[in-house]
């Protein structure tokens, strides 16, 4: 009486399962990744937080602070590029130019100019600026911070 019920319940579950199948000896799921994100466009200059550098008055003396977690990897010295781009003379160059540096395909192909505005967004949140970029920065949060080390990045000292 056992082995019957036991046997029952396997033909109920070898049902449940075929009924699943589409006859298929062999089912295998096919992972799609999932899509990734666009580049906010070169003209857009939005901020996840709403703030635009407009608003802020830029201190080089605190950017020169701010910059500090930035020299791991950037310099602003002409013609030094680190596991970063030299940021030499930034604001006015066009994104992905920087002699002598490996850009990341992502970087290479966005095509703006830096402008403090674009700047700005940037230090926001680098990879929703240029989704896929090889820098490995989360961002600077504070909008004031990111307004002055713009300021400092004009007049590095």
């Amino acid at each position: 009486m056992i082995m019957a019920r036991a046997m029952g319940g396997l033909l109920v579950l070898c049902a449940l399962v075929s009924a699943c199948s589409d006859g298929s000896e062999s089912q295998t799921e096919q992972v799609v990744p999932a899509p990734k994100p666009a580049a906010v466009a070169a003209s857009d200059v939005t901020t996840l937080d709403g703030t635009a550098i407009a608003s802020f008055t830029g201190n080089a003396v605190n950017g020169k602070a701010v910059f500090a977690q930035c020299r791991a990897c950037h310099v602003t010295d002409a013609g030094v590029n680190m596991s970063g781009p030299s940021l030499h003379n930034i604001v006015g160059r066009m994104s992905g130019t920087v002699p002598g540096y490996n850009y990341s395909a992502a970087n290479a192909g966005a095509k703006f100019v830096w402008t403090k505005e674009k700047l700005f967004q940037h230090l926001e949140k680098p990879q929703r600026v240029i989704p896929g970029t090889k820098m490995m920065f989360s961002g600077i949060q504070d909008a004031q911070k990111r307004a002055d080390a713009i300021a400092y990045l004009e007049t590095p000292s």
